[in-house]
């Protein structure tokens, strides 16, 4: 039997590489259809080039199309080059704080302090630009395969936007993965209104937006892939750290309100208090690998090496296969993701 689910994707710069690998994963196994796709800046280039390969080759095209993604990312021509470089080199997590301990204040962090991307005037370019541009966009807004929708965040009112469907363009993407220290706003017109307003990265609003995925004609399941730790054991004490677990906080934060509004239907509809059938009944369920990623930092965000993106592709695939091995049944039936557990502090402490 077909098991039917819904797609929410994080964004986290190049640690959306754990993403690909989880997709590349699930898109081997058997039984599974992806009905849609929420995804936010990382997360939104993972989703795009997703959906564009599926419709294109099927499970097959979306796994082409991931690779050839991230390989641009990488600015390499074949990730596989690194495997067994990767057997002679210390872990990620070391290499990491190497880095932190020769410059414990990355040449990026510095200028982002001083400078604005606006400084840079006419020759201003996003380094996003050309991957983008790169995917089929008549592919990405294509009414077959999954419904596709794509969260940025009004500069103006604060506000998440959501993008779905044929309203999806290069700038919707660009705009999605618009971090405003690195990137300059992305600026769109509503094809409506003629208005154009300026967003920066979804991030902030929505990482990502699960709403979209609640429509009645899509499954009940969605699959967070979730690529920012949730909880740390330590209280962070360097700048460095400091400064990596507030992005953690700010990013996870509407995704953490929309989890708990979910817990709080799922208890009445439990309970009675609302008749079954007149609410989602979202049942959750995500892969994540926080041990991995609580060992590197932001800085590792913002270099998307072969090495790093090779190690994050296999632990997504590592991840994804544990998932399917404990919880495949669980899809279309229960959910596994236990909200109860995750918002009672008492069993955290």
């Amino acid at each position: 039997m077909t098991k039917r689910i819904n797609l929410a994707l994080q964004g986290g710069g190049a640690h959306g590489a754990f993403t690909w690998g989880v997709l590349d994963r699930l898109l081997q196994e058997d039984g599974i259809e992806i009905a849609a796709i929420s995804g936010t800046s990382a997360g939104a280039l993972n989703a795009a080039a997703l959906k564009a390969g599926m419709v294109q080759g099927g499970h097959a095209g979306g796994r082409a199309a991931l690779d050839k993604l991230w390989h641009k990312v990488g600015s390499v021509h074949d990730l596989r080059l690194t495997g067994w470089i990767a057997q002679a080199l210390p872990s990620v997590g070391v290499l990491n704080t190497w880095a932190e301990r020769v410059m414990p204040v990355s040449a990026m962090d510095a200028a982002t302090l001083v400078a604005s991307p606006y400084a840079l005037g006419p020759f201003y370019r996003n380094p996003l630009q050309p991957i983008v541009e790169g995917l089929s966009f008549d592919q990405v807004c294509a009414g077959e395969g999954p419904a596709l929708h794509i969260a940025a965040t009004n500069v103006r009112s604060g506000k998440i936007k959501v993008f779905s469907g044929s309203d999806i363009a290069p700038e919707v993407i660009l705009a999605s993965a618009a971090l405003p220290t690195l990137f300059q706003a992305v600026e769109i017109a509503d094809p409506a209104t003629g208005d154009t307003q300026a967003y920066w990265d979804g991030g902030y609003s929505g990482n990502p937006a699960l709403f979209p995925l609640f429509a009645p004609d899509l499954p009940d399941d969605i699959l967070v892939v979730s690529i920012n730790p949730l909880y740390r054991d330590d209280v962070p004490t360097t700048p460095q750290d400091i400064q990596n677990r507030v992005n953690e906080i700010s990013f996870n934060s509407s995704l953490l309100r929309e989890l708990r509004a979910i817990r709080f239907v799922r208890r009445m509809i439990g309970e009675n208090r609302v008749e079954r059938g007149a609410m989602k009944d979202v049942l959750l369920h995500m892969i994540a690998d926080d041990a991995l990623m609580n060992s590197l930092s932001v800085t590792t965000k913002l270099t998307p090496t072969p090495y790093l993106l090779h190690t994050l592709k296999e632990a997504g695939r590592t991840a994804c296969d544990t998932f399917l091995t404990r919880h495949k049944a669980d899809l279309n039936e229960r959910a596994s993701l236990d909200l109860d557990a995750m918002f009672d502090e008492a069993q955290q402490s």
